[in-house]
C-alpha cells in the first residue's frame, strides 16, 4: 500500500490486483528490469534492496539514481506511457518482488488512479 499507484484502489479493485500479482525472487546482481527493454509489468519490492541506474546521453557508464527499499513500486512508467524502460533496476541482495502484468495494471490501477 506504500506504492502510490495503489492508493486510489477500492477494496474490490485491490482484491483483483492481489489475485493477479505474482511473487518473483531475484538473487544479488540479477537484473530486474533493463533500460531500453519493453515494459510488460510493474513491481513492488517486498524485501531486499535494489539499485536504479541510467546511462545518460553522451555517457558510457551508468549513473546511480537511487536505491529501492521494501514497499516502493517501480516500472509503472513503461506501462503508463507505453514506452521502453527508462532505467535499469538490479538486485543488491536477495530480494522478493511482486509483479503486476500490463493488462491488470491498465484495467484496474491506471483507471483508478486517473
Amino acid at each position: 500500500m506504500q506504492a502510490f499507484m495503489f492508493n486510489a484502489l477500492d477494496e474490490k479493485e485491490l482484491n483483483i490486483v492481489i489475485d493477479a500479482i505474482e511473487e518473483v525472487h531475484f538473487e544479488a546482481g540479477a537484473p530486474v528490469i533493463t533500460e531500453g527493454d519493453q515494459g510488460d509489468c510493474m513491481y513492488v519490492l517486498e524485501s531486499g534492496s535494489l539499485k536504479c541506474t541510467k546511462v545518460f546521453k553522451g555517457q558510457s557508464e551508468p549513473t546511480h539514481l537511487k536505491n529501492y527499499v521494501p514497499g516502493e513500486g517501480f516500472g509503472e512508467l513503461a506501462l503508463l506511457y507505453n514506452c521502453p524502460r527508462a532505467a535499469t533496476i538490479t538486485a543488491l541482495e536477495s530480494s522478493v518482488t511482486w509483479r503486476l502484468d500490463r493488462d491488470t495494471f491498465n484495467h484496474i490501477v491506471k483507471d483508478a488512479a486517473q
